[in-house]
């Protein structure tokens, strides 16, 4: 199988790496330095103790012509639509275009190039941290898991899902994933946005009263929009839940939390954003979401 993973950054690297000891795998990338660094020195992937090197072919982006089998996106959300206009050349007929990025509404960008029923989304609770250009170690492993973004059945789901596992990445396909992005999401629009506006880690929000009450506010607000969405959960489990997540990672920072430290654009509008606009759609309004949203668009603005 021909395996493209746009996005050479932390989990671009580790999946790449997985994914070469059984297919054959490109990595695209939009900065030069980066790329000349991976052909160079070769991906370096470190876990347990042991680092195992990988000689993936780097490629700028749009300079690989290649049909390829599947193409995985790994940028952030913002760029996608750039990302697979730069790469036209490697999406063909039959290619399958598979999205873990952070986030939701992805398939709405990537119908734009492929046919719906060639869109698959999914999730991962891989971990990763990238080092330096062409080193990324392995810090938590996961399932992965997907499925179509037109809910149809694929054919060809159990074969794609065989080249993950084969490749020490435990993966599924399944025909409910909805339901496991809202169960992503239920993190990641909670407790994850909250890191970024408060510029604090995981274990303050669990610790902290005033932080941990707004937290499950939004929780409640999520589950509210999910299950306007057919996805129903049970609010005080998801609270109980996003408690013992924080409480087991105390020291951890989101994604989030770097880019408003750093200065950079976040991937909100994709995360509290998609549940807001999942929620408008039903003639709902989620007050708490909507006003950590704006909040964090304040602060992408300093």
């Amino acid at each position: 199988m021909n395996i493209a993973v746009i996005g050479p950054g932390a989990m671009g690297l580790l999946y790449a790496a997985r994914l070469s000891e059984n297919a054959n795998v490109s990595l695209i990338g939009n900065n030069s330095v980066n790329i000349d660094a991976i052909n160079k020195n070769k991906v370096r992937l470190k876990y347990n103790g042991q680092t195992t090197v990988h000689d993936i072919p780097a490629f700028l982006s749009g300079t690989l012509n290649e049909k390829q089998d599947l193409v995985i996106i790994f940028t952030k959300a913002y760029v996608t639509e750039q990302a697979l206009s730069e790469n036209k050349n490697i999406l063909g007929e039959n290619t399958y275009v598979l999205t873990l990025q952070n986030g939701c509404g992805h398939g709405e960008v990537i119908k734009k190039f492929v046919k719906e029923e060639n869109i698959l989304i999914g999730t991962t609770k891989e971990g990763s941290k990238r080092e330096n250009a062409f080193t990324v170690e392995n810090t938590g492993r996961g399932e992965t898991a997907f499925g179509t973004f037109n809910g149809e059945k694929l054919s060809c789901g159990e074969e794609i899902a065989d080249v993950f596992s084969k490749s020490d990445m435990p993966c599924k396909y399944t025909d409910n994933i909805k339901q496991m992005i809202w169960d992503k999401l239920m993190i990641n629009a909670s407790s994850s946005v909250l890191t970024g506006v408060l510029q604090q880690n995981q274990g303050f929000i669990a610790e902290n009263e005033y932080a941990f009450d707004l937290c499950k506010k939004l929780v409640e607000e999520i589950c509210e929009a999910a299950a306007e969405e057919g996805c129903v959960f049970d609010k005080e489990e998801q609270k109980e839940r996003l408690y013992n997540h924080l409480k087991n990672a105390p020291q951890g920072y989101t994604s989030i939390y770097f880019d408003i430290k750093e200065g950079r654009k976040t991937e909100a509008e994709y995360i509290s954003g998609y549940v807001v606009k999942t929620a408008l759609k039903h003639n709902k309004t989620l007050p708490v979401s909507q006003t950590v949203l704006s909040l964090v668009h304040a602060m992408e603005g300093r």
